[in-house]
């Protein structure tokens, strides 16, 4: 899933930057002199937007010596990119090159620390993300996910069905759509059905239907283990997914729950991290 943004997006970033050219470089006369480029880690990271960062150094006209992975975790004072060029290619890519590299690598740092803790209590279960991604920015959000070791929970609409509340209003509440989950289930036959549940009672009512997987949402980890082990007398097969709130304070408490997944949002949200980026002449 750790797939490279396409050029069109990486130009676009450094169209948004550098509309008319760089007029500091320019005035400065500095533009032909030779220099190289350093991005090292100033805390533990998980690297993630590595590839984009050097294809933008590339494409003003750098040549990078050193890339390494998204995916990949580092200690503090880890030098893991590295180009030489011309001032004027270096000033071009440097900033958008850090803010990719601090962005992408701050929500793969978060997203790696969550997953470590929940796997800590269950190696198995999943960690998924949600769709609350700043608008323009889902495919540097979501290769962040992936390289800090979780998956999208749904990418958008068209690719799975998650009912909420907010669509069985239209069918006159939770039951009746229940009722018709035998016609959805024949129509979708590829298609695993998720029905998210506001209350213990719903959750329960939900899995005794035949759904694949049970979502509940924003309840506090200790009634959830409990009703989790009625959803699993009720019926083993369905699959359990914790919803809302859940971030790297709780997440090993979520996991403790018996729950197989995990559906979360916090990642998204918080501090770039920390990368020092050093320019020299050479």
């Amino acid at each position: 899933m750790i797939t490279c943004l396409p050029d069109t997006e990486i130009e676009r970033f450094l169209e948004e930057d550098l509309p008319y050219g760089d007029l500091t470089t320019h005035l400065l006369g500095i533009g032909q002199k030779r220099g190289e480029i350093c991005f090292t880690t100033r805390h533990d990271t998980t690297l993630c937007c590595t590839e984009e960062a050097a294809r933008l150094l590339e494409k003003c006209g750098c040549r990078v010596t050193l890339q390494t992975s998204s995916g990949t975790r580092l200690p503090a004072k880890q030098t893991f990119l590295r180009a030489e060029g011309a001032a004027q290619a270096l000033h071009a890519g440097w900033k958008v090159a850090v803010n990719l590299l601090e962005y992408g690598s701050g929500i793969a740092t978060r997203t790696a620390r969550i997953v470590t803790a929940a796997r800590e209590i269950n190696p198995c279960i999943a960690v998924l993300t949600t769709r609350k991604t700043f608008p323009g920015t889902k495919k540097i959000a979501i290769k962040a996910i992936c390289a800090g070791g979780a998956l999208p929970h749904r990418l958008g609409l068209s690719e799975t069905v998650l009912v909420f509340k907010q669509h069985t209003a239209f069918m006159g509440g939770l039951e009746p759509f229940l009722r018709h989950l035998k016609t959805l289930k024949r129509e979708a036959l590829e298609t695993r059905i998720i029905v998210e549940a506001d209350s213990p009672e719903e959750a329960l009512l939900i899995a005794q239907s035949g759904v694949d997987l049970v979502q509940v949402d924003k309840l506090p980890p200790d009634q959830l283990k409990a009703l989790v082990e009625q959803i699993r007398q009720i019926n083993p097969a369905v699959k359990v997914s914790a919803a809302g709130g859940i971030n790297e304070q709780n997440a090993a408490e979520y996991a403790a729950t018996g729950v197989d997944i995990l559906v979360l949002s916090s990642v998204y949200f918080g501090k770039p991290a920390d990368i020092g980026a050093t320019i020299v002449a050479v």
